[in-house]
């Protein structure tokens, strides 16, 4: 359950990497991992405009795999990075911006609204008040059901929740990034506002889907991250593989031991794992089923403490809790 009475499912499925920077890309693999995602009730469905190879890419491969079934769905999208006339990103929170954008959204998804709309990065030069103000004239229209905020600062949060409810902040969290925890989570809880955990696996690395970054494939964005080179992959490694040898003591996949790790910061903590795959969708689902106990918890606290992966989360950190 996320902020403002918004149900959706206990893990979500984001759906980034089915159009661009994760390699190659299928888009009938894509389609057939969200058509099964709902069958199997992992119904929190999550795009992004800006996400493929080509703007807003992914809301249209979404919208194409939802045709028919937009009911079954707790769809969220996303705003804010916009293209320049020269193929540049800028972070665009600007009012008239904001009703450009969810237009064209609805446009490529082929709806007639979304159930969170979040904005993807604060924009520094608008005032986060005129930002939400013009999303929450969106919810007024009927074209956005909730409001959502991503990498936001708690001060940010606060402003932003002081013009209209805020749902969920979508921010990374992780055994491996727990800078959320102390304000910015204590913020949320105490207004009312749901988590949504994206990478919660490490972007693949937890799970064990790859050891080093020479093994993905080339236009995979991982292979200059830098958490996945240099010094840092080395210690990064020891944290995925004392991931895998606690999962295989507890008879589950690594990727469930991580997700099942997120799942216990509460009911309001609902992971996102990415994936274009059908066989990964099901093991990440299968979390749920996994409870790590009082004693296993603790040890994850000692083992995996704030800070303790090595490296940036990205390259550039300038858009990140503002």
């Amino acid at each position: 359950m996320l902020g403002q009475g918004l149900e959706v499912s206990a893990v979500g499925l984001g759906c980034m990497g089915m159009s661009a920077w994760y390699g190659e890309t299928d888009e009938a693999e894509s389609i057939a991992t969200i058509h099964r995602a709902l069958e199997i009730g992992v119904t929190f469905i999550d795009t992004a405009d800006v996400y493929g190879a080509a703007f807003g890419d992914n809301e249209r491969l979404v919208g194409r795999a939802l045709a028919g079934r937009r009911d079954e769905a707790i769809l969220a999208t996303k705003f804010a990075n916009a293209l320049n006339p020269d193929g540049s990103r800028r972070i665009d929170g600007r009012p008239e911006y904001v009703r450009e954008a969810i237009d064209a959204s609805l446009a490529r998804l082929g709806v007639d609204h979304v159930d969170l709309y979040y904005q993807h990065r604060v924009d520094a030069n608008t005032p986060i008040e005129e930002t939400v103000g013009a999303m929450a004239e969106l919810v007024t229209a009927g074209k956005v059901r909730h409001l959502g905020l991503s990498e936001a600062s708690a001060a940010t949060i606060r402003r932003a929740h002081a013009v209209h409810p805020i749902s969920a902040l979508q921010s990374e969290y992780s055994l491996w990034t727990r800078d959320l925890e102390g304000e910015i989570l204590d913020t949320c809880r105490e207004l009312g506002i749901g988590l949504v955990s994206y990478s919660p696996l490490g972007r693949g690395f937890l799970a064990g889907r790859f050891v080093s970054a020479e093994e993905l494939e080339d236009g995979d964005f991982r292979r200059t991250n830098p958490r996945f080179t240099g010094e840092n992959l080395e210690q990064n490694r020891r944290l995925a593989e004392r991931v895998r040898e606690l999962a295989a003591a507890k008879g589950v996949t690594a990727a469930q031991y991580a997700l099942a790790w997120v799942l216990s910061r509460g009911t309001d903590v609902v992971p996102i794992p990415g994936t274009k795959r059908r066989s990964y969708l099901e093991d990440n689902a299968g979390a749920v089923e996994v409870e790590l106990s009082r004693e296993e918890l603790a040890l994850l606290d000692e083992e995996f403490p704030h800070g303790v992966a090595a490296g940036d989360r990205y390259g550039d950190m300038s858009t990140v809790n503002r």
